[in-house]
């Protein structure tokens, strides 16, 4: 066995004691590249040691998606924004850069069902994963319902403690399944846990008029809750068809 050939079994195994797979995955192509540009032992350093960076920050990246648990991975290159009446882009691409997570900001989107809501809210809080945000991404309906087994079974601090972890939560579909009053408790107590120290993200069918009905007509509840969420958040309304219905028309024509 050659020299170089043990120092590259020697580089290898330390790669592996050390816990770099990304330097290990790299080592070959970039000993090759060394040798043929003559490069130093500092550029070769340099090299090696980005692959690894960039290899822990991609595994960071899916482990935040997987974290996430978004029902379907959405992207903004999918959204048909020429479809979208009166949706401002600049915004949006505002958002994709997720400095409004760090602010601790809100965003609520607002429309009829089918223009988009949940696929837009879907994109940009993909983008915060790749920014490396923690994002929870649940529905509102299984969310309450969550929280209310959770208290039955006294365990109601440990679900609050595993949602306030995410920097981001999104709150699908607000206003599909009406809540009881107790439900709109347990909601409103985690959101106004979150206020001023987190970000939510909220998608719903309803006019901010009818928000009562789904905290159990309880209108002190819902006045507290848009209150807290409305002081610094980005307010974004949905126009139009379904892009549902527009789309199995053209399947009907």
């Amino acid at each position: 066995m050659s020299d170089q050939h043990l120092i590259r079994e020697l580089i290898a195994a330390q790669a592996k004691q050390l816990k770099m797979p990304g330097l290990l995955r790299a080592l070959d192509a970039t000993l090759r590249r060394a040798k043929e540009a003559g490069s130093t032992l500092e550029d070769f350093l340099h090299e090696i040691l980005e692959a690894e960076i960039l290899s822990r920050t991609q595994s960071a990246i899916t482990a935040r998606i997987q974290e996430a648990k978004f029902p379907e991975t959405k992207t903004l290159d999918q959204f048909d924004f020429g479809r979208a009446e009166g949706l401002d882009r600049a915004v949006i691409a505002r958002l994709a850069k997720s400095h409004w997570i760090a602010e601790r900001e809100n965003v609520i989107l607002a429309g009829p069902i089918g223009t988009g809501k949940t696929h837009l809210a879907s994109a940009i809080a993909l983008e915060a994963c790749r920014a490396l945000r923690r994002v929870r991404f649940v529905r509102a309906a299984d969310l309450v319902q969550a929280l209310l087994e959770a208290r039955d079974q006294r365990s109601l601090g440990l679900i609050q403690r595993r949602i306030d972890r995410a920097d981001l939560l999104v709150l699908d579909e607000l206003g599909f399944v009406p809540f009881d009053r107790e439900g709109g408790e347990l909601l409103f107590n985690l959101l106004a846990q979150r206020h001023g120290r987190k970000s939510v993200m909220i998608t719903t069918n309803l006019a901010f008029s009818e928000w009562p009905k789904v905290f159990g007509g309880d209108d002190k509840l819902t006045a507290a809750v848009l209150d807290r969420l409305a002081e610094r958040a980005t307010v974004i309304t949905t126009k139009g068809k379904s892009y549902r219905t527009r789309r199995k028309g053209k399947e009907d024509d």
